[in-house]
């Protein structure tokens, strides 16, 4: 087993693909047969696997992210008690909460075993700028 840790940094909300970082990581630690699992160290961002294609995807992801869980200041939020890091904490939360804090990925002849289009990224729900810490596990199999 391997194990290290990537570092993410944000400037607000929006999705950061990290599929390269891992596929070097992997090459480099010459994995052959197994599964990465990535997990996140915060409980206001994500990880997802989603289209690395077209643009439009990860922007409409991002909006209805917005949608389901607008700012606390947002008069349908009113329900809200935590905030006190600000309006975006708590439904950062809420995005946290809906979306994976966790991946297992398989990997096959060294890379890993994603479709044409899928990419991995961090979701960042937070606006401001945070380091965030992805932490990566390969076990051969």
């Amino acid at each position: 087993m391997t194990l290290t840790r990537f570092r993410v940094q944000t400037r607000g909300p929006a999705l950061h693909e990290i599929t390269r970082d891992i596929a070097g990581w992997l090459s480099n630690i010459r994995a052959e047969e197994g599964v990465v699992t990535l997990f996140v160290r915060h409980t206001s961002c994500s990880l997802l696997i989603q289209e690395n294609a077209d643009p439009d995807v990860r922007r409409d992801l991002l909006n209805w992210l917005g949608r389901i869980a607008p700012p606390a200041d947002d008069p349908a939020m009113g329900w809200i008690t935590h905030r006190a890091e600000g309006p975006d904490d708590m439904p950062a939360h809420l995005k946290s909460a809906v979306l994976p804090t966790s991946l297992h990925i398989p990997v096959e002849g060294g890379r890993m075993v994603l479709g044409t289009w899928q990419g991995i990224y961090l979701v960042e729900h937070r606006r401001a700028p945070h380091q965030r810490e992805v932490v990566a596990k390969f076990q051969a199999g």
